[in-house]
């Protein structure tokens, strides 16, 4: 008999990985919540697929995933930049108080408005798809769900897998700016990371997986200077920063304001590039390079490095795993709005 095909090998050594993967994630969460207990926290975790549906617009508005996939597609082909853009809105949206459609309420005060909301773009793909949405079936989809479904059709038209979407979230009545405040910003502890990650029902794998969006997008120069040039006040950069890396940086991050690639080797492919650079001591963000370090995720980190075809599969996963935390159903909770801009005016605060 012949040596075992490529494919043939891949799965028989995936249980070996997946074996891994779940324990490492099962110590974690095990930690992360006596931790977690211990503090005091509580976030209260729907079981999303209760009431969630893929149908849910079939009758109501069956032309709704159409819509959001052409407009998504118009705009990110105008400026690539938007496809990580929605991926990170949707995150910032789903990290604060669950997906309700929070982060893009327009107001003085709103998590908008938040200064860890400024860099925040894709505001206007929403508002598009939405208007047309209202055109076709109006006061019937939900803002909640049609950004949930553009950072879906972001991740497709940047390289990433496609994952079906549960429908049924309602819109939330209320945002504030000191709630977006709570977001990592890319300076947490791995602890603080793990346990955000655990509050809302998400775990150890989730966090390394999605932390994988960083292999596409950029960031501000502002959110690594420290690194480069003040490592915690020691006037001296971060020593666990790669030498030629440091240097690259150092000239591209003169100005706070300036734009740096999340993924110095692969900056517009969606792959699992990122994990590659951790080890060669080139992740950008003190949350990317920890992520290599830290012996609860560094088993994972390693594992995405020689198995890079994990990371495009479990993305899927993690992604379907955000879309569902602390999703609003019902009126009492929730409403649908006519302008995701806006509380409608029947119910506003």
């Amino acid at each position: 008999m012949g040596p075992a095909s490529p494919s043939c090998r891949r799965r028989r050594r995936l249980p070996t990985l997946l074996l891994l993967l779940s324990t490492v994630m099962a110590v974690s969460m095990a930690e992360g919540a006596a931790k977690h207990h211990k503090a005091g926290h509580h976030f209260v975790q729907h079981v999303a697929e209760d009431f969630l549906f893929f149908d849910h617009y079939a009758k109501t508005c069956p032309k709704m995933e159409s819509i959001v996939h052409n407009r998504v597609s118009y705009w990110v082909k105008q400026d690539p930049t938007l496809g990580p853009a929605l991926l990170r809105l949707h995150f910032h949206d789903c990290a604060v108080k669950g997906c309700d459609a929070s982060i893009l309420l327009n107001h003085p005060g709103s998590e908008r408005a938040a200064k860890a909301s400024q860099s925040l773009r894709g505001f206007q793909v929403i508002d598009d798809i939405k208007a047309e949405v209202e055109r076709q079936c109006p006061g019937v989809v939900s803002c909640a769900d049609i950004l949930t479904a553009a950072a879906r059709d972001a991740t497709v038209k940047i390289g990433g897998p496609f994952w079906d979407v549960q429908y049924g979230r309602k819109d939330g009545l209320v945002s504030l700016a000191k709630d977006a405040e709570t977001v990592p910003m890319g300076k947490e502890s791995i602890t603080d990371l793990i346990e955000f990650f655990q509050a809302r029902g998400m775990n150890l794998l989730d966090l390394v997986i999605l932390s994988g969006a960083h292999t596409i997008g950029r960031s501000t120069c502002g959110s690594v200077q420290h690194r480069v040039y003040n490592f915690t006040g020691t006037g001296k950069p971060d020593p666990s920063v790669n030498g030629k890396y440091l240097n690259y940086l150092r000239r591209k991050c003169r100005w706070a304001s300036e734009y740096v690639q999340l993924d110095a080797t692969t900056p517009t492919k969606f792959d699992g590039a990122y994990y590659g650079n951790l080890e060669r001591q080139m992740g950008l963000l003190s949350t990317d390079q920890l992520l290599h370090s830290d012996s609860r995720t560094s088993p994972v980190v390693a594992t995405l490095v020689s198995q890079p075809y994990l990371f495009y599969q479990q993305f899927a996963v993690s992604m379907v795993n955000l879309g569902n935390v602390q999703v609003l159903t019902g009126d009492d909770e929730g409403e649908i709005r006519s302008n995701c801009n806006f509380v409608n005016k029947h119910k506003s605060h």
